[in-house]
């Protein structure tokens, strides 16, 4: 299945127990914090882990997503009537209405293609007040985190809240131009197998800051670890990106 682990109720299961609260929710957490944002976009929001936390900690709000099975499993957690949540992508994003925008769990890297990624860019600038800020991380691809996607080196045990232990593997399909093709393999006690596949797109920092110059944005920090190193100078291997959305003409 086309990104299983966000449309199929049960690989929703897995992927909620597979990624708990990390480095990552508290950097974004921390970010969040340095300035005031009283209205606080959670773009591609998953299950609603960041989202209900964000909403907890006094802001307002708004969780988008486009994968039903997702956002069933974000309203059934405690603190979710806190959260506006929306079924949907970057075409459902009103204008001037968010004072910081987040992309978190590597989102960005599933917008593929050039000129959807623009696309989305363009349509966060216009969501954000001017002065508002973008916050997204993306694997550096210096770091060849695909390498690691095979079935030795990715083998892992997932439990499930029920007890359950689920066995899961990484498989690359494919490397080409900057898009790594995966499959996920899955195998739930019982025997029964379930497979989830997905694309992602490497995009160097280089790339990131001409692309968010164009739509609109000013970088003002890139990090390269979720200790906020220098890009290059982390086992992470991310680029955890910061920019400000300034007044560019054609939006």
């Amino acid at each position: 299945m086309w990104h299983g682990e966000f449309r199929d109720p049960r690989l929703v299961e897995v992927y909620d127990a597979e990624c708990p609260w990390g480095w990552d929710d508290d950097f974004f957490m921390a970010v969040l914090a340095e300035h005031s944002a009283p209205r606080v976009l959670d773009l591609g929001c998953g299950t609603g882990r960041l989202a209900i936390a964000m909403a907890a900690a006094g802001h307002d709000v708004t969780g988008v997503d486009p994968a039903h099975a997702s956002l069933d499993a974000a309203r059934r957690k405690p603190g979710a009537a806190r959260v506006r949540w929306i079924e949907g992508s970057v075409e459902v994003l009103p204008a001037k209405s968010f004072d910081a925008a987040f992309l978190t769990s590597h989102v960005s890297q599933f917008i593929v293609g050039d000129d959807e990624w623009a696309g989305a860019l363009h349509a966060l600038r216009r969501a954000l007040v001017t002065g508002g800020r973008l916050v997204f991380d993306s694997r550096d691809p210096a770091a060849r985190h695909w390498k690691e996607w095979n079935p030795e080196d990715s083998r892992r045990s997932i439990v499930l809240d029920d007890g359950a232990a689920v066995t899961a593997w990484s498989e690359v399909t494919s490397v080409e131009d900057g898009v790594v093709s995966f499959t996920q393999h899955y195998r739930f006690p019982g025997g029964r197998q379930a497979t989830s596949t997905a694309r992602m797109r490497f995009r160097t920092e280089e790339e990131l800051r001409e692309q968010l110059s164009v739509a609109g944005f000013r970088v003002d920090r890139v990090y390269g670890g979720w200790g906020r190193e220098p890009v290059g100078l982390s086992g992470d291997g991310e680029l955890i990106v910061i920019a400000v959305a300034e007044s560019p003409p054609n939006l």
